[in-house]
C-alpha cells in the first residue's frame, strides 16, 4: 500500500454581515509537485484540478496556477487580492508542501531552499506564511472567505545524515482563528493522510480529496455537513485497508454556508438541535488595545463558595484596592510573602465574590513601587461567559479525565467529568469501537447557582458491551470550536 503523509485543512472565515450579499464567489487555486530541493509530490496538482473544476460548477470564477515558485506565489496572490470585491465569496485553495514553525504555518513554493537544523529563517524568507492570507482575504471585505490548504505532515526537511530542522512537517491546527472560522484537517494528530489505498487505486485524487470534492458539489448541504461526511467517508475508506485516518474539524463560524443551493427540507434536517445547557455562545477573547496594555488582567474561577478573581500586574505593587459598583475601595490585603522586586509584603492578587454576583464592572486600583496611584482600571465581569470560559479551560486541560470505564458484573462507561464542566460543552459525541463519534451524551442543562454539581436525576454513565475495546469522544464548546478525538481504551 503506497500513501502520502497528507493533511488537507479547510477554513471558512465568515464575516461581519452587516455589508451586502456575496456580489459573486472567486477563488485561486494552486498545486506544487515540482519541489526543486525538497522531495517532490504526485497529487498535488491533481487535487488542485480537481477543486477547481468543483468550484467551477458552484459558479465561481477560477483562478488556477501550478509550481509556482516565491515570486510567482505572490503574484498569483496578488491577482487573487485584485478580485476580491466586499461582500463577494472568496476561495483559496493550495496543494503542496507545508511546514509548521513554532506554531505558525508556512505554504512552501517550489524553490524553497533545503534547510537544515538552525535554519528556520530561511523557509520563514522563502515561504508564504497562512495566516497572512487569512488577513489578505479579510482586509478585501469578503463576506465569505474559505481557504484550503493541502499539505504534506512528513518533515520535507528531513534527509539521509543531516539533522533537520527544527519543526514539524504540514499545517499546525489554526484554532485561534478570528470569530466565524471553520478549518477542517484531512487526518487527526500523528494520522498521515492516504494517498490510495493500494497498488490497484488509479485514482487521481488523494483520498481525503476525492471524497471532500464531492460531498462539497451535494446539493443543500451546509459546510458543516459536507465535513462531517467527509470525516466519516474518509475513515470508513480507511478503514478497509487497515489504516486510521479521521479528518478533524474546528467550527467557528457565526452563519451556515451553502455552496450548492438551499438546505434540505426533510425530517432529519427540520428537527431542532438537542439543547444540552441554557447558555449563549462566547465570543473569543479580543486582544488589548494599545491604551490598555498596562492595565491588569483577570481571570475568573468558579467554585462551591462562588468566584475567585485573580489579577495580573504589569508593574510591582505596594497594595491594591477594588470596588464593584459605587461603594468605596476596599484594600484586597496582602499575602504571607515578600516581593523581591519592592522587598515589602506582596499585596494579595485575589478577591472573592458571592455566587450569585451579577454582571458589572469591577475597578481596580493599584500603588506602584514609587508610591504613585495607577488607576482606577475597569474589569468587565459577565458571568456566564466567565464560567465557561473557565470550564472550558479546565476540560483542556484533563481531557484524560474525560471518559472512565468502570462496572462489575455490568461494564458501565463513565462521563461525570463531563457532566461536571457541561456548561463549557454544547454537545458531547462518543464512539462505541469506533474513530468516528457518532452518539450524542445527554447532558443535564447548566445550573447557574451550582455549575458543577450533577443533579441527582441525572446519569452520569451508559452501560455497554463488555466486549467494547476502546472509545472516542469529541466536544463542540459553547464558542463553536471543536476539540480534537480523544480515545479511551479498557
Amino acid at each position: 500500500m503506497a500513501a502520502i503523509t497528507a493533511v488537507t485543512t479547510l477554513l471558512i472565515v465568515v464575516l461581519s454581515p452587516e455589508g451586502a450579499l456575496a456580489a459573486k464567489r472567486t477563488a485561486l487555486v494552486i498545486g506544487n509537485n515540482d519541489y526543486r530541493n525538497v522531495p517532490k509530490l504526485q497529487k498535488a496538482v491533481n487535487d488542485a484540478r480537481t477543486m477547481a473544476d468543483a468550484l467551477r460548477k458552484l459558479g465561481f470564477q477560477v483562478m488556477t496556477a501550478e509550481n509556482q515558485t516565491r515570486s510567482g506565489f505572490s503574484e498569483s496572490l496578488l491577482a487573487f487580492d485584485a478580485t476580491i470585491e466586499p461582500g463577494d465569496t472568496a476561495f483559496f485553495f493550495y496543494a503542496g508542501h507545508g511546514f509548521e514553525i513554532a506554531g505558525q504555518n508556512f505554504l512552501l513554493p517550489t524553490d524553497v531552499p533545503a534547510a537544515t537544523e538552525g535554519q528556520e529563517e530561511l523557509v520563514r524568507d522563502s515561504s508564504i506564511m497562512a495566516d497572512r492570507i487569512v488577513e489578505r482575504v479579510q482586509n478585501r471585505g469578503a463576506r465569505t472567505a474559505i481557504l484550503v490548504f493541502d499539505a504534506c505532515r512528513n518533515n520535507p526537511f528531513e534527509r539521509r545524515g543531516v539533522r533537520a530542522l527544527n519543526g514539524r512537517g504540514g499545517l499546525a491546527p489554526m484554532t485561534t482563528l478570528p470569530e466565524g472560522v471553520f478549518s477542517i484537517f484531512s487526518a487527526g494528530p500523528r494520522q498521515t493522510a492516504l494517498d490510495r489505498l493500494s497498488e490497484n487505486d488509479l485514482d487521481p485524487n488523494s483520498v481525503f480529496t476525492r471524497i471532500f470534492a464531492k460531498q462539497l458539489l451535494d446539493p443543500g448541504e451546509n459546510l458543516v455537513q459536507v465535513a462531517q461526511r467527509t470525516r466519516r467517508a474518509v475513515s470508513e475508506m480507511a478503514d478497509t485497508v487497515g489504516h486510521k485516518q479521521v479528518p478533524v474539524y474546528f467550527d467557528q463560524m457565526v452563519d451556515d454556508v451553502f455552496l450548492n443551493g438551499p438546505p434540505k427540507l426533510d425530517a432529519a434536517t427540520a428537527q431542532p438541535p438537542q439543547k444540552v445547557a441554557a447558555l449563549p455562545p462566547v465570543a473569543p477573547l479580543k486582544p488589548p488595545t494599545a491604551e490598555a496594555l498596562n492595565a491588569p488582567i483577570a481571570s475568573f474561577s468558579r467554585h462551591n463558595g462562588g468566584w475567585t478573581v485573580s489579577f495580573s500586574l504589569l508593574d510591582p505593587a505596594l497594595g491594591i484596592s477594588w470596588r464593584m459598583g459605587e461603594g468605596a475601595f476596599r484594600e484586597t490585603g496582602f499575602l504571607d510573602a515578600l516581593d523581591p522586586r519592592t522587598r515589602k509584603r506582596m499585596p494579595n492578587p485575589s478577591i472573592q465574590l458571592p455566587p450569585d454576583a451579577p454582571a458589572g464592572t469591577i475597578e481596580i486600583r493599584y500603588v506602584d513601587a514609587q508610591g504613585e496611584t495607577q488607576g482606577p482600571f475597569p474589569i468587565k465581569f459577565e458571568p456566564e461567559a466567565a464560567l465557561i470560559r473557565d470550564q472550558r479551560k479546565i476540560l483542556d486541560m484533563t481531557a484524560g479525565s474525560w471518559l472512565a470505564f468502570g462496572g462489575y458484573n455490568t461494564p458501565l462507561l463513565y462521563y461525570t467529568h463531563l457532566m461536571s464542566y457541561r456548561c463549557a460543552i454544547r454537545e458531547a459525541k462518543i464512539g462505541i469501537d469506533s474513530a468516528v463519534p457518532d452518539k450524542v451524551l445527554k447532558l443535564p442543562a447548566c445550573d447557574m447557582r451550582d455549575p458543577v454539581a450533577i443533579p441527582s436525576d441525572a446519569t452520569p454513565y451508559l452501560k455497554i458491551p463488555g466486549s467494547v475495546k476502546s472509545v472516542s469522544v469529541e466536544l463542540t464548546y459553547r464558542d463553536g470550536s471543536v476539540s480534537e478525538i480523544k480515545t479511551f481504551r479498557k
